[in-house]
């Protein structure tokens, strides 16, 4: 085990540093009015918060708490700007240098560089070492954690941290980072340091499978991850030992749709279905398409208000997933459907130059 940090606490709180945390933290909300009121007394506020930090008299704010319902229902918290500030300090300060280099390299959430379509690239490289070295008939585990963020033990974590750092005044600031009031297990979707809090937890996993199991084929974005492994045999009890080890050791269960099956059947993997040949856009991200032009359509044929900046952005950011997998048709064939134009003609395209089979198509739209 590597030498846990100490007497580091102190050398990180500084004007300066806590000041770039604030930048960090104002990059795209600088219109919002809690940024506008913290950076009005700007100076004041960061050497309050600082010497707040410093007495060990400063405390989490009240949280404000919203629901998002894509991919799926959840119940998001925000904090008050200036705890953001302080998140953006401890984790720029402590977790990106000190934990994070720690992690294996086939971590992809989170993390400078990675992402998911990273992740995805590396499952193709994956799948086709896999099939060079077992043959066409290896087998997939694809593996999820049962309501995830909601479960995590802010015991277990707050002993994760230890590991790395003896420092007691960043292990007392950690404590309230990590416990809520009130609140027995979870940490809060919507906090910056929460990302790293989970990759923090599921690193212990993560080590378990390369260090352990020995897995060559191994990734993970976030809870979601994928082994390749040889055979059924080898598949079912690897699934085994990692079902155990999550509960003893991370107090984690597997979720429903955790199984193993022979890879000709692809890999849902980060909003794609890969093949080793090749990768479609997942169902679910054409279904909300498909939902999102109902929509627009019904406002423009009742006369509704159009946002047209909003739904500009949200094709384009569609487009920007969709490119990365067999979807050049597919593209062409949903825009046909929006009833109305917009002012960016990089958007949309001429129905004379639509080349598609639409019957293909017909139980899309």
């Amino acid at each position: 085990m590597s030498k846990k940090l100490n007497n580091i606490f102190n050398k990180k709180l500084t004007f300066e540093k806590m000041l770039d945390a604030f930048f960090r933290a104002r990059e795209n909300k600088s219109h919002n009015y809690s940024v506008i009121e913290f950076e009005f007394k700007l100076e004041n506020n960061i050497v309050d918060l600082i010497t707040k930090i410093k007495s060990d008299k400063y405390f989490i704010g009240i949280y404000r708490e919203f629901t998002i319902y894509e991919p799926k229902e959840r119940v998001i918290k925000a904090l008050p700007f200036c705890d953001r500030v302080v998140h953006q300090w401890f984790v720029y300060e402590f977790l990106i240098p000190y934990v994070v280099p720690k992690f294996i390299y086939d971590s992809y959430a989170c993390l400078k560089g990675k992402g998911t379509h990273k992740a995805v690239d590396r499952l193709e490289y994956f799948m086709h070492s896999a099939r060079l070295n077992y043959g066409d008939n290896y087998y997939v585990l694809k593996i999820d954690i049962k309501k995830f963020f909601y479960s995590i033990n802010p015991n277990i974590l707050l002993n994760l941290i230890k590991k790395h750092f003896k420092d007691k005044k960043l292990i007392n600031l950690s404590k309230k980072l990590i416990f809520e009031k009130d609140v027995e297990f979870g940490i809060p979707i919507g906090n910056y340091t929460s990302q790293y809090f989970a990759n923090i937890y599921l690193n212990e996993l993560d080590q378990y499978v390369k260090r352990t199991l020995k897995i060559k084929y191994y990734l993970r974005y976030m809870d979601d991850f994928v082994l390749l492994v040889k055979t059924k045999e080898e598949a079912k009890e690897i699934f085994f030992k990692i079902k155990t080890f999550l509960w003893e050791n991370l107090n984690l269960e597997l979720n429903h749709k955790s199984k193993y099956y022979p890879s000709s059947m692809g890999v849902d993997f980060c909003g794609y279905r890969v093949y080793y040949t090749h990768r479609l856009v997942r169902n679910r991200s054409k279904i909300n398409m498909k939902k999102r032009i109902k929509t627009w359509n019904y406002l423009y044929e009742v006369g509704g208000q159009l946002d047209e900046k909003f739904i500009s952005q949200s094709i384009s950011s569609w487009k920007a997933h969709i490119k990365h997998a067999c979807s050049y048709n597919l593209y062409k064939f949903y825009l046909r459907k929006i009833k109305f134009d917009l002012p960016i003609k990089d958007i949309f395209l001429d129905k004379e130059t639509v080349y598609v089979q639409l019957s293909l198509f017909d139980d899309l739209i």
